[in-house]
């Protein structure tokens, strides 16, 4: 992840069908339902029903995907939670 002073990250979504993202360093894996994308600041999980790409541009790090969204979510992998953002059953199932 390079979080410098030049990086820019943004996510843009217009009428919940349409998504822009900017920051995009790369593509882990994508379908009708997922994608899971690489930005300079973390990786950011998006699902919904119906998603396709709409435009790729690696160079200037933008993506941009239709269909309907249900949830996007940005996934720490190489950060550990600590135990004060844990869910309720991961705290009481320690």
């Amino acid at each position: 992840m390079l979080q410098d002073a030049n990086s820019h990250h943004e996510l843009i979504m217009t009428n919940r069908n349409e998504l822009e993202i900017s920051g995009v360093t790369g593509i882990e894996s994508f379908d009708s339902e997922e994608f899971l994308l690489a930005t300079e600041y973390g990786y950011v999980g998006i699902r919904g029903q119906e998603l396709h790409l709409k435009n790729l541009d690696l160079e200037q790090g933008i993506i941009s995907i239709r269909g309907q969204f249900l949830d996007i979510s940005y996934l720490d992998v190489n950060h550990p939670r600590s135990d004060k953002s844990k869910s309720v059953l991961g705290r009481i199932f320690r």
